[in-house]
């Protein structure tokens, strides 16, 4: 494993995490007539917490996609799911909670999933799949699932509404760091001409905008313990089998190291779901109501 694509995927994942937790402490102020609508995002940017959180998602998807573009999906994404003890880090210094054995436990679950998988699988490159049909399978299957699980969450917006959204989210989430990782193989391959020409690029803003909606949605309606393992875990496991499926990357498939490979995706989430119940977390109480920077429309 390059040193650089692990520096810079522990990078975007630091970003990630601290942007979460400031997105969360603005969102769950935002009035609740704009959940899952555009006009969220338009009262949010007049935040200046949020704004800064958002420079930071910001930051962690561009420093993500150098990652990609040197490294394989399979090999990447279970590192940006650290962002989630980053996340835990501000949270803890400003609620000044201990870890506790929750929290040890739930870090060390992280950690040796990820080094299991890691170790286990060694991803490495491969030939990608040049069937378009394969691609739009993969995409569809994941597209879909993130809709279902959005037209469920409409139904129940403050029970399991942000756990559903924030899963949707991770999937779209998977499927935008795998089309990354194309479009920057187009952009080596032909420069500006080649990556516009293709409509990966797009995808990746669509599903960026879609994607961002959603989470805020999730934010904004439930504390981020509810929402950010779901967002998580779900974003790993989506960009594996997008690069597994047809981006041509490689793991290791004897009986043992797919029993490692599956022990340490279990941790992962195991580990991303106590991390995400720590009592550190934000609880999301703030009142729904307007404060002087962000006005209900």
């Amino acid at each position: 494993m390059s040193v650089l694509v692990l520096a810079l995927a522990v990078g975007a994942a630091c970003c990630l995490g601290f942007g979460f937790v400031l997105q969360q402490a603005a969102a769950q102020r935002a009035p609740l007539g704009d959940f899952l609508s555009p006009r969220l995002l338009l009262d949010l940017v007049r935040v200046p917490t949020w704004l800064g959180g958002l420079a930071l998602m910001v930051a962690g998807m561009v420093l993500g996609a150098v990652a990609l573009g040197r490294g394989e999906v399979s090999l990447v994404e279970p590192l940006l799911a650290t962002n989630l003890l980053f996340a835990l880090a501000l949270s803890r210094r400003r609620t000044r909670q201990s870890l506790g054995r929750q929290g040890w436990a739930g870090l060390s679950l992280l950690a040796g999933g990820v080094t299991a998988f890691i170790m286990a699988g060694e991803p490495r490159g491969g030939t990608a799949v040049t069937d378009p049909l394969r691609h739009w399978l993969i995409i569809g299957v994941m597209v879909g699932l993130a809709l279902l699980l959005t037209t469920y969450a409409k139904r129940s917006r403050l029970s399991a509404g942000p756990v559903l959204l924030a899963l949707a989210a991770g999937l779209l989430y998977g499927v935008q760091d795998a089309l990354t990782r194309v479009s920057g193989e187009r952009f080596a391959d032909g420069g500006f001409t080649e990556l516009l020409t293709g409509w990966q690029p797009y995808g990746v803003l669509v599903l960026g905008v879609t994607g961002l909606v959603l989470v805020q949605s999730a934010f904004e309606t439930a504390p981020l313990r509810m929402s950010l393992p779901a967002l998580t875990a779900a974003q790993p496991l989506a960009g594996i089998a997008c690069g597994v499926g047809f981006l041509g990357d490689r793991l290791h498939t004897d009986t043992g190291a797919l029993a490692w490979e599956a022990a340490g995706l279990a941790a992962i989430v195991a580990g991303i779901v106590l991390l995400g119940l720590h009592p550190a977390m934000p609880r999301g109480t703030a009142p729904h109501e307007p404060v002087p920077d962000l006005q209900s429309r």
